[in-house]
């Protein structure tokens, strides 16, 4: 192979794997939430769910604008999302408030996360035509990590309604239009 091929071939693989590596930068951070949670840094996985997010919200529209949607990168789209927004929020939440609630802030903890991996598999096994059915984990997680905020001055009653709230959406039928 010549060194112009090699230079094609190289943009080629390039430009098919930059939605991937958006989405795995996504994963990354969710680990990094995860970690951080597991630190006791509570705030600053705030930061990583939510630049999670924001990866998230561009990796799809990169691989249709270069025109190299996959299924693998929906599957792979789909199991970093369960990291960052079905666990890390979770996981913060719990850690942040919900544990002094003992079994039942476990059992809503692993509820959510429960709903977000079913609310991914349909997303995955079924058609998409512009509206999302149930509301999507990226939502239903920043929804949940922004809560963190009122931790403070809220009751824990309110995190477990939110968090079993959230969920039930995330697996309920109704159809949200895409941003």
């Amino acid at each position: 192979m010549m060194i112009p091929d090699r230079i094609d071939h190289t943009k080629k693989l390039a430009k098919a794997q930059s939605a991937n590596l958006l989405t795995l930068f996504n994963l990354s951070l969710g680990i990094i939430a995860l970690v951080l949670i597991m630190s006791k840094h509570l705030h600053m996985s705030l930061l990583m769910i939510f630049l999670a997010a924001l990866c998230d919200r561009f990796d799809g529209g990169l691989a249709r604008k270069l025109d190299i949607q996959s299924h693998f990168g929906k599957e792979l789209d789909s199991l970093c999302d369960l990291v960052s927004f079905g666990i890390a929020p979770a996981f913060l939440i719990f850690e942040g408030i919900m544990h002094h609630a003992r079994i039942l802030g476990l059992v809503m903890t692993i509820f959510y996360i429960l709903c977000s991996a079913i609310r991914l598999a349909r997303f995955n096994v079924t058609e998409f035509d512009g509206k999302f059915q149930g509301l999507p984990i990226t939502a239903a997680g920043c929804i949940l990590t922004l809560s963190y905020v009122g931790i403070h001055h809220l009751p824990l009653s309110v995190f477990l309604l939110l968090t079993f709230v959230l969920s039930l959406l995330m697996v309920s039928t109704f159809r949200v239009s895409k941003v």
